[in-house]
């Protein structure tokens, strides 16, 4: 499995512009994804303004936890759940057992 470049949601006060977050690309392990959900937080801090600008007011995000040896992280990612695991598993291979 590959390493999947997704679009991170980042806490930085930037006072001047009057915005709490900024984006940046992450790149995620697959492999150590342990669940993935949407985070509605994000949607209203969207709708409340307090994002970048150039995100669509539609914009949905997802919480994605993975695990790292002994302990987790988290990280919230551009996109609804169901594209961003289509984004992170899009090379798995179902097998059939019959």
């Amino acid at each position: 499995m590959s390493i999947v470049k997704l679009v991170e949601v980042v806490r930085e006060l930037n006072i001047l512009e009057h915005k709490d977050y900024k984006l940046r690309e992450v790149y995620i392990n697959p492999e150590h994804v342990v669940i993935m959900k949407e985070d509605f937080h994000m949607t209203r801090l969207l709708q409340e303004q307090r994002l970048p600008d150039d995100l669509d007011s539609r914009q949905q995000f997802t919480r994605i936890m993975m695990q790292r040896g002994s302990s987790g992280t988290e990280v919230v990612v551009v996109g609804n759940p169901d594209l961003v695991q289509e984004k992170l598993f899009k090379n798995t291979k179902e097998l059939l057992r019959g």
